[in-house]
Formats: structure tokens, sequence, C-alpha cells
């Protein structure tokens, strides 16, 4: 349950997946569909986040992504506090686009 004053975490997923032939080009493209499926949104190229309200809601989407890993490639999955991820630094050449703002969501278990 969403406690009020209480912001979450976000997860970070990172990969680097090979490309180089059509399975490997197969498991890149359901792995990435995999995480928009479960709610991850695209901050850069194979950088995909989404926000979670606990750190028990974050272990299971981290579940999630841990079962459709490929087999071929680098995965990895960071945690931080919403506090942490306000802090982040965001460079831009000529276009400016603001960061990602918390979820106002109310979410029920």
């Amino acid at each position: 349950m969403y406690i009020s004053g209480y912001r979450g975490m976000w997860i970070v997923v990172m990969f680097d997946l090979p490309t180089d032939t059509k399975k490997a080009r197969r498991a890149y493209t359901d792995f990435r569909f995999s995480l928009l499926d479960d709610g991850f949104t695209m901050m850069q190229y194979s950088i995909y986040s989404r926000h979670c309200p606990s750190q028990e809601n974050a272990n299971v989407h981290i579940q999630r992504v841990e079962r459709n890993v490929p087999p071929d490639g680098e995965v990895r999955i960071l945690t931080v506090t919403d506090k942490q991820f306000e802090k982040m630094r965001i460079f831009w050449g000529k276009l400016r686009k603001p960061a990602e703002d918390v979820p106002k969501q109310l979410e029920f278990f």
C-alpha cells in the first residue's frame, strides 16, 4: 500500500545484448518488450527504469526481469531511492528535457 510521505524507489535496468543473428535480435526484442510490459520506460538506449512504492514491490519486478534475461549478453539492475534519483544530473545538447517525475498514483497489493 502506498503510504503518504513515502516516495519509494526506482529500478534501473541496463543491458548490453547481442544483435548479430536473427535469434539474438529476437531475444533482444523479447527482453525489451518484457520490460515495457512490466511498466518500465526507456531512459536511454538499453537503459530502462520503473518506479516502485516499496522494496517489496521492487523485488517482484526485479524477479520478473531476471526471469526474462536472455542467455547471451549482460543485464545489470540497480535500485535507487527517490532521493538518490532526484539528484541525478542530466546533460543534454541543444535539446532540453526534464527528468522523469515520481508517478503520483495509489497502488494496492
